[in-house]
């Protein structure tokens, strides 16, 4: 294939992966909506259904052969599952191809816009192996939704032609830095994603919010806590390597110094101290519930804002190549992410 089959193909795939999201996301809704009809008790044993299993919902059908309202849930949820799968396929297509149509091949992280695209294919990629261990039906619509709304700005306004990697960009570094940082930044939104879940289930409290509908799927105040922090835990130390070792050292290698006082280095530093007050405070001082939730989105608001926000905001990173067209001369830049 011809760089620009490759192009077509990543772009059709992008579109392909879009539409399936939004009917993934249209299904989750409609899985919602059918929670309405379905008792408190029997809403927590859905989920299992709709993880693969059995309950007790799904186990008794009407007597006229029409599926029950536990059935209807248990099944929309199997489904906005599966067509999540897809969309993650094609979503995937599109990386490979975006990356197959440079010349020479490269890995597709090259400017904003394929840094959005790959960021988001990891937080699908992240929600789905952890779907089944978390049991996180509870935060399908939410992941496809942000995944969806995401990857739409990310074609609207962020896209451009694949091009040939630039000077500063063509290290072994970009791999393991960005990789690194990807990474963590998907398990970061993720457990950000809980942490606004529970501070939405804390404000419900006792009231018939919190055991009707979705909510009533939604687990236990202690148990999306502990979600929150084994996923937060995961992510920064994946952080640490990223902006605090490979970071530093690439911008050794590209600048002849390890800390230049760049805006993206100092909010990806600002965000590092605030996920390990997060996790220094829940470890030390028992610092749960509440308080830690919003820490951790305070870390979340910091981190997007680093990964978007200076790019539009500072005119002098010299990460913020992508949003500004070519680089001025002799200057080296380092990636957006």
């Amino acid at each position: 294939m011809s760089n620009a089959a490759w192009e077509t193909l990543s772009n059709q795939a992008v579109a392909a992966a879009g539409l399936a999201y939004f009917i993934a996301l249209l299904v989750h809704l409609a899985e919602w909506a059918a929670l309405r009809q379905v008792a408190p008790r029997e809403a927590a044993l859905v989920g299992a259904a709709a993880d693969g299993g059995e309950s007790e919902v799904a186990a008794a059908p009407e007597s006229d052969g029409r599926r029950t309202p536990g059935e209807r849930v248990a099944f929309l949820g199997r489904l906005g599952f599966l067509v999540t799968c897809i969309a993650a396929g094609a979503h995937l297509v599109a990386l490979v191809g975006r990356g197959m149509a440079a010349d020479p091949n490269r890995v597709p992280w090259g400017n904003m816009y394929e840094f959005t695209t790959t960021g988001t294919f990891v937080v699908a990629v992240m929600y789905l192996a952890l779907y089944r261990k978390f049991r996180l039906d509870w935060l399908a619509p939410l992941v496809v939704g942000f995944v969806l709304t995401t990857l739409m700005i990310a074609v609207i306004w962020l896209h451009e032609p694949v091009q040939p990697l630039r000077e500063a960009l063509n290290s072994y570094w970009l791999v393991i830095h960005v990789v690194a940082a990807i990474i963590a930044t998907g398990a970061f939104t993720l457990g950000g994603m809980a942490s606004l879940v529970y501070l939405l289930k804390a404000r419900a409290g006792d009231s018939a919010k919190a055991t009707q509908g979705w909510m009533a799927r939604v687990p236990d105040l202690v148990s999306l806590d502990k979600i929150a922090y084994r996923v937060h835990a995961f992510a920064f130390p994946v952080w640490t390597f990223a902006v605090l070792i490979t970071g530093p050292i690439w911008a050794h290698e590209a600048w002849s110094r390890y800390w230049n006082w760049d805006p993206k280095e100092v909010w990806a530093f600002i965000t590092w101290v605030v996920y390990a007050g997060y996790l220094h405070a829940r470890a030390t001082a028992g610092w749960k519930g509440r308080n830690a939730a919003i820490l951790a989105l305070i870390g979340l608001a910091t981190l997007w804002f680093n990964f978007i926000g200076i790019n539009y905001f500072s005119t002098t990173s010299q990460h913020s190549y992508a949003i500004e067209g070519p680089v001025k001369a002799g200057v080296s830049r380092l990636p957006a992410g």
